[in-house]
């Protein structure tokens, strides 16, 4: 069958919104998981995608052996996988509280369906287009590039769940065009039939309601009186009708109550909730500060500053719905209009990228309980990073700091410590490059509550100059009030870790042979909440599950799944090398080289993901939103390295010299970025987000422009030896992109973001090995394969 000219533009627009349609049910199912389940499993949403779509390049092979022109085979795919999607959305939505293995094992066979039917369709129409490989691979990434830049307004205007019913829709529209192609007319009006309903029913749904989340992680979502989603989360207000209070959850999970309270008219018991918790212990020692908060969420830290006399006060909060939609704008009145007072400042940004480009000095700079639980689209690839919680965050935070001035956290407290006591670590080594000794006396520790499961809060303050006599007084004072535990200060003689790290002669020496990892972490490896020692690795995968909180948080416990899932990527990707020859059988490449050459896809496809996962997360300090660092990075890749395939036959044709070059040049830019990335952002953060996103557009573009080139070139190759092995290349780029999604992370945990960027690389020269050893420059009799379509160019 011959493809007219007339119909490559409608095969170039199906590929695109194939991929778009894809990414976009990929990413809203990150944000679905991290809702319904918890963050880890919005990461584990990443990598069934990638394995859905390796299995289906499998796949590609029997369907390419079905009857029937590939056009209407194609269209049929496409219309399966918009109900597919509407499927596994049911699947998910319809669990109740409790949702045991056999619920698990079902949603991920539902959730992985739709990207086996996409990996068949990419696969076929890459493998049977292969003479316009380079303009197709442009259009497939180019589609994906979209489907990122349409998360974000699709969050912020529908739902989860709704952008999965428009991710089914344009399944639909793609598979009329497809049918439109095959000269289908039924298959034509079945498809925009298809279509036009489930773009009526995510507009009705908007409106009514008809399915949401009910039930999200382990608990019914019964009180809910508001919910509204953007790219990086779900808020709701929960009313508790005990108390007639309101509180704003974050993806079902995360609670930050909202203050609501009259400063004029103020009761002994509202002025002691605010008084005599822990939190509030600087503002004992430092009343009516000028304080700068970070993660305000309901203005309970506000509150706190304002009850003590602040009349400067500043408020980070990186959600906008959280600090303008319903603090300022649509609930003003559950917080008494607390951040409409003309003496709060409420920016929306993250905190740390605020501290870095603000040119105040602060009394008083407070993070309560700040996490990153909820999971970003990025989050997704990166298990708890925070750029919060890093011995430069707190040389930032130090550095803005008045010379009476002091920085307070409020951590979860454990036995034995370890977030509060790394927040001393981190203070330790930010005072070492700030040339200041003597840091025992710069800390104070006080704790409320037991460390008997979760009930435990550890405030840590850090002063910028020694506490004075009569500081370290007031701060006793207010412990002894609060009926708070004094756990160190200036002069404690109390043993515990606390004192034994502060006073320690050799402190790294303390801290490598504490029970915990607490030794301080950088920008380079954020991994704050990451506290298992490498020593204890496997002992700790052993016993995370029989422990309790108390024991090993939450964080912790999701590393044996992490390290589950390498096991998994790695079975998954031995079963793709396997399954081809079991399906191909005597058909497969006799020449060795060729078999050797898809090792090469191996590698570009662990690299790429790397790459582009260790970009997104140095990234997210210098644009300040983790939504922005996706949205910029993947749609720079993606766009720049489409922009690259469809160069690849003018830059690197047939001559192996030229692809050599392109595969070191890759390397070359992975490790320059590594390099002076860090160095760069640093000193222009102070810039406007607008350059700062044109920079990070010019810094990653060349790099996502060549690595755009190795794919399509070497699959034009590899037809011309084994038109067979075209699916099976793909397949084995997509999965490997799985182990590249998990082995970034294991990298990013213990080596850093630079190291793993420079891996990606190493990945690029390991695939430029390849290369020299199977004779490319060779021009060997094609063997045939089976099922094959030729399509004209």
């Amino acid at each position: 069958m011959k493809t007219q000219p007339a119909s490559w533009p409608q095969i170039y627009l199906c590929v695109g919104l194939t991929s778009l349609a894809t990414l976009l049910f990929e990413l809203s199912l990150t944000r679905i998981f991290s809702v319904v389940f918890y963050y880890h499993f919005a990461f584990l949403a990443i990598s069934i995608a990638l394995f859905g779509l390796g299995v289906g390049g499998v796949l590609s092979y029997v369907v390419a052996g079905w009857r029937g022109p590939l056009h209407s085979k194609l269209g049929s795919l496409s219309l399966a996988n918009a109900g597919l999607i509407v499927v596994a959305l049911a699947a998910i939505l319809m669990q109740g509280n409790e949702v045991g293995p056999w619920d698990y094992a079902l949603i991920y066979f539902t959730t992985s369906l739709p990207f086996v039917a996409s990996g068949i369709i990419l696969s076929l129409a890459v493998s049977e287009t292969i003479q316009r490989v380079n303009r197709v691979y442009f259009f497939d990434l180019a589609g994906a590039a979209c489907g990122c830049m349409l998360l974000w307004p699709l969050l912020n205007v529908l739902d989860g769940q709704s952008v999965v019913v428009a991710a089914g829709a344009i399944f639909a529209a793609a598979a009329a065009i497809w049918f439109t192609l095959a000269s289908s007319l039924r298959g034509r009006v079945i498809s925009v039939a298809v279509a036009l309903f489930l773009v009526a029913f995510l507009t009705y749904n908007k409106h009514q309601g008809l399915i949401g989340i009910r039930h999200a992680k382990n608990k019914t979502l019964d009180s809910e009186t508001f919910v509204k989603w953007n790219s990086f989360s779900r808020i709701a207000i929960e009313h508790d009708k005990n108390d007639n209070s309101n509180s704003i959850r974050i993806d079902g999970d995360a609670q930050t109550g909202i203050a609501d309270f009259d400063f004029d008219h103020l009761t002994d018991e509202q002025r002691g909730w605010l008084l005599l918790d822990g939190p509030a212990l600087a503002y004992a020692i430092r009343p009516g500060a000028k304080a700068l908060i970070i993660g305000p969420g309901g203005g309970w830290d506000v509150s706190r500053a304002l009850v003590t006399g602040s009349h400067d006060i500043t408020g980070v909060e990186i959600n906008p719905i959280i600090a303008r939609t319903i603090m300022q704008e649509r609930f003003p009145n559950l917080s008494g209009g607390l951040y409409l007072r003309p003496d709060i400042h409420i920016e929306v940004e993250d905190g740390r990228s605020f501290v870095r480009r603000s040119q105040d000095r602060y009394q008083v700079i407070q993070a309560t309980l700040v996490d990153t639980w909820a999971s970003t689209a990025a989050g997704a690839f990166a298990l708890t990073e925070n750029n919060l919680y890093t011995s430069d965050a707190m040389r930032d935070y130090l550095s803005h700091l008045t010379d009476d001035g002091m920085v307070s956290f409020t951590r979860w407290g454990f036995d034995p410590p370890r977030e509060s006591l790394r927040l001393v670590s981190l203070a330790m080594r930010a005072f070492e490059q700030l040339s200041e000794s003597g840091p025992a006396s710069h800390i104070i520790v006080g704790r409320k509550g037991s460390v008997k499961g979760w009930g435990a809060q550890d405030t840590v303050l850090i002063s910028r100059r020694p506490f004075s006599k009569d500081d370290v007084d007031r701060a006793l004072t207010r412990l002894r009030e609060s009926k708070m535990e004094a756990v160190y200060y200036p002069g404690s003689s109390q043993q515990n870790p606390f004192r034994e790290l502060l006073l320690s002669p050799d402190p790294e020496s303390y801290e490598r042979t504490y029970r915990f990892d607490i030794s301080p972490v950088t920008d380079n490896r954020p991994f704050f909440f990451y506290t298992v020692q490498p020593r204890d690795l496997l002992a700790f995968m052993s016993a995370a599950s029989s422990k309790s909180a108390a024991d090993y948080n939450a964080v912790n416990k999701a590393v044996p799944l992490v390290f589950g899932l390498m096991g998994i990527s790695i079975v998954a990707t031995m079963l793709i090398l396997i399954l081809p020859p079991l399906v191909l059988g005597t058909r497969l490449p006799r020449r060795p080289g060729v078999r050797i050459f898809l090792l090469y896809f191996l590698f570009i496809g662990a690299g790429y993901i790397l790459v582009e996962m260790a970009l997104i997360q140095k990234f997210v300090l210098f644009l300040g939103q983790p939504v922005y660092a996706l949205t910029v990075v993947i749609f720079t890749m993606l766009a720049s390295s489409g922009v690259g395939s469809a160069f690849s036959s003018r830059v690197v044709g047939a001559q192996e010299g030229r692809l050599i070059k392109v595969l070191g040049c890759v390397a070359l830019l992975a490790a320059l970025l590594a390099l002076v990335a860090t160095q760069t952002m640093t000193s222009l953060l102070w810039l406007p987000i607008q350059l700062k996103i044109a920079l990070t557009v010019a810094m990653i573009a060349p790099l996502g422009f060549v690595m755009g080139m190795p794919f399509p070139a070497a699959l034009r190759r590899l037809e011309e030896w084994h038109t067979a092995s075209v699916r099976w290349a793909w397949s084995l780029n997509a999965a490997s992109s799985v182990l590249g999604s998990v082995g970034a992370l294991m990298c990013g945990i213990y080596l850093g973001l630079a190291q793993t960027l420079i891996i990606g690389g190493l990945f690029y020269l390991a695939a430029m090995g390849v290369i020299a050893s199977v004779g490319w420059s060779e021009t060997p009799e094609p063997e045939p394969g089976p099922g094959r379509v030729m399509l004209a160019s």
